[in-house]
């Protein structure tokens, strides 16, 4: 698969999603678009018929705010009908704002409060382990989110489980809900920080389809430890207004003509 192209289509449905509520959160659902292309394309071993298929990948999507990338995603790899994407947060949507475990196909985790994520990953990572299966579980979280105490002691507790099925991606697009992250808590440096606690660690550019594609390949082929990859991203990454917006693109609109030039750029 063209990982360009299939990234160019994440972003076009993602936006089509947020599109049809007329604003969301923009500025972190185009900034993994890119790692979700690489995955689904390269790495997930899923089934769109059979999405609860034993001893498949999983992914925890921690920062569950950017759901319309991984719906947009799950969409394209035919999980559940394109027509979803346009019933994002409406009454009795099977795609609600933040991604939930009962109501969409393909979504392995439900999501609300940040920082939450990382502990559900490792419940799984241990479960596959326990079972002695061989599915992986990849996790996505956001650089603000690290703020949050209890993503430490899922560090710890998945270093001392060893559990090497486990990689954990940084969306460190360096910029949070209320400002940019270094000044409302710095968490750098944040590769640093997961090595010191035992896991194994690389730092990407997030945009970057090859080089996240390496980085996957190597932590899976590491042994006897987790691992974490620093995606260094941009919010709002691939259309020109979102990506100049600053932190105002964490959650703002997409009008009809914000869509159409969207659309232009993303040809």
């Amino acid at each position: 698969m063209n990982l360009a192209e299939f990234s160019k289509q994440i972003r076009r449905e993602t936006l089509r999603c947020i599109h049809s509520q007329g604003s969301g959160h923009v500025g972190g659902s185009l900034s993994i678009a890119d790692v979700l292309a690489v995955l689904y394309a390269n790495h997930m071993r899923v089934d769109p018929k059979t999405p609860k298929k034993e001893g498949r990948d999983r992914l925890v999507l921690s920062k569950g705010h950017a759901g319309p990338a991984l719906y947009a995603t799950l969409a394209l790899k035919g999980f559940f009908p394109m027509e979803w994407l346009d019933t994002l947060n409406v009454l009795g949507t099977r795609l609600p704002s933040h991604v939930n475990i009962n109501l969409t196909p393909g979504v392995d985790m439900t999501a609300g409060s940040l920082g939450q994520g990382l502990s559900c990953a490792c419940g799984l990572a241990l479960g596959e382990k326990i079972k002695k299966g061989d599915g992986y579980v990849y996790a996505i979280c956001g650089d603000g989110e690290l703020q949050e105490g209890q993503n430490w002691e899922a560090v710890m507790f998945a270093a001392n489980k060893k559990l090497d099925n486990l990689i954990i991606f940084v969306d460190n697009n360096k910029m949070q809900i209320d400002g940019l992250t270094k000044d409302v808590m710095n968490i750098e440096d944040v590769e640093a920080k997961f090595k010191s606690f035992g896991f194994a660690t690389c730092r990407v550019d997030g945009h970057d389809h090859n080089a996240i594609d390496q980085a996957i390949s190597i932590a899976k082929a590491e042994q006897g430890v987790p691992h974490c990859i620093v995606l260094d991203t941009v919010k709002g990454k691939g259309v020109s207004i979102y990506e100049t917006m600053g932190i105002g693109v964490h959650s703002t609109t997409v009008t009809d003509e914000q869509y159409a030039v969207a659309l232009q750029e993303l040809k």
